[in-house]
């Protein structure tokens, strides 16, 4: 027997129902590069405990009377030397993935976007959502390798915004893929295009990851171990096709007096123009998107780096971003995390 659809009685308020979203999520991003914008973004990224693990009784008084009042300045022109016409290339990007994974999924599913920092938030998006009547919403980090500072924070927060609903949605989450075999093969495609337009194949290739404080790592954070295995895997896959370039692994954006993990991106860079590396490409495989820390750290900052301690050849190698490689592994996992959703 099968139950049959009512008709709503005049005076029912409208509850659209039925429908299917996706929510990509990346790091987040000021609103504009200026110092003002840049400390109400470093505020709510630093008060994280997710992201700075010291209590905080003894952290805020160093954030908000040392960091606030110092580093946004600093921030702030970094930011504008890689801010585009249509904004922050980390919101800009991610806006342009969702837009391109929309075109590819057609009208069966809504795709959209958030930040779990800065703006649009994953609250305002997720209501949004519901509200339009999606009742099941796939939420994809963009992160490859697991990190409770990333990964798990922007579970936390989709844990919080389900929290003040009376009504939530159904939701998956799209695991890390640091392995998948989607993931490696689209960076393969996309770095092979891009080395093989250099004018030579560079000495070394360093896969630069984000770096985490090495205490993450003996507290059970698997982060080191994802990205130790992309970047074998990774290796292994271009090893056929440039079987001379050295590909070398690092770990940068280190903050603090801590120990981070290492090798550091920036050490590693200056050691190697030193011991005599003349030409070096350096990808950076765990960002789903160029940003900050690609544009400015790597691209510009290290390239000053590698000439000047006697490099010739430098190349800062793009992320997957919105490319036809990237938008294909997107979907194609996607696709497997909506099974039997449609």
């Amino acid at each position: 027997m099968t139950s049959q659809a009512m008709p709503r009685p005049a005076d029912h308020p409208d509850a659209p129902t039925g429908k299917v979203a996706v929510l990509l999520v990346n790091l987040g991003t000021p609103d504009a590069p200026e110092k003002g914008a840049v400390k109400r973004y470093l505020r709510e990224f630093l008060s994280d405990r997710r992201v700075v693990e010291i209590p905080p009784l003894v952290w805020q008084p160093i954030l908000r009377g040392i960091i606030l009042n110092t580093r946004p300045k600093k921030s702030a022109h970094a930011y504008a030397q890689v801010w585009g016409q249509d904004g922050s290339p980390l919101a800009a990007i991610t806006a342009r993935q969702a837009k391109a994974l929309q075109a590819r999924m057609g009208a069966g599913v809504t795709v959209d976007w958030a930040m779990r920092y800065g703006n649009p938030s994953i609250a305002s998006k997720v209501a949004a959502l519901k509200e339009a009547g999606h009742d099941r919403i796939l939420f994809a980090p963009l992160y490859p390798q697991y990190s409770g500072a990333t990964t798990a924070t922007a579970v936390d927060a989709l844990g919080a915004a389900l929290a003040e609903m009376r009504w939530q949605p159904a939701i998956r989450t799209l695991p890390p893929y640091h392995d998948a075999p989607a993931y490696i093969a689209a960076l393969k495609a996309d770095l092979s295009r891009q080395i093989s337009a250099l004018p030579q194949v560079p000495e070394v290739l360093l896969l630069s990851f984000h770096g985490m404080p090495e205490r993450t790592l003996h507290l059970g954070d698997p982060y080191h171990c994802h990205c130790r295995k992309t970047a074998r895997l990774l290796a292994e896959a271009l090893a056929a096709d440039f079987p001379q370039m050295r590909v070398d692994t690092t770990f940068q954006s280190r903050f603090g007096k801590a120990k981070w993990l290492e090798p550091a991106t920036d050490t590693t860079i200056e050691a190697e123009a030193k011991a005599g590396v003349r030409s070096m490409a350096v990808a950076m495989p765990g960002f789903s998107a160029d940003c900050l820390e690609t544009l400015e750290e790597i691209a510009l900052q290290g390239r000053d780096t590698f000439l000047a301690a006697g490099g010739e050849s430098y190349a800062a190698l793009t992320c997957l971003n919105d490319t036809e490689a990237g938008m294909d592994m997107l979907e194609a996992l996607v696709r497997r995390e909506l099974a039997g959703w449609v």
